[in-house]
């Protein structure tokens, strides 16, 4: 039996591959309405960051979250992001 592979996405922070559950999912539905996810399961287009502020700043900084999902990302998306990684 052959081992399980565990998926690995891209931090948007700090650009490194990193195992998915180890990172913090947003997603843009196809309302357009972006928001934190979780669970990692519902439906839209994801992007992955690290537990961390600081790759919190850089993909704030550098707007790698507008980007991904070529649109404007609500300051509440932030405030909820940034209370996630700190506790």
């Amino acid at each position: 039996m052959r081992p399980k592979k565990i998926p690995q996405r891209m931090c948007v922070g700090c650009q490194q591959m990193k195992p998915k559950k180890e990172l913090v999912r947003i997603v843009k539905n196809k309302d357009g309405e972006i928001k934190l996810d979780l669970t990692g399961k519902a439906q839209g287009r994801g992007a992955y960051i690290c537990k961390s502020t600081d790759c919190l700043e850089a993909a704030f900084k550098s707007k790698r979250f507008e980007k991904t999902f070529e649109s404007n990302i609500p300051e509440e998306v932030y405030e909820s992001l940034k209370k996630e990684i700190s506790e």
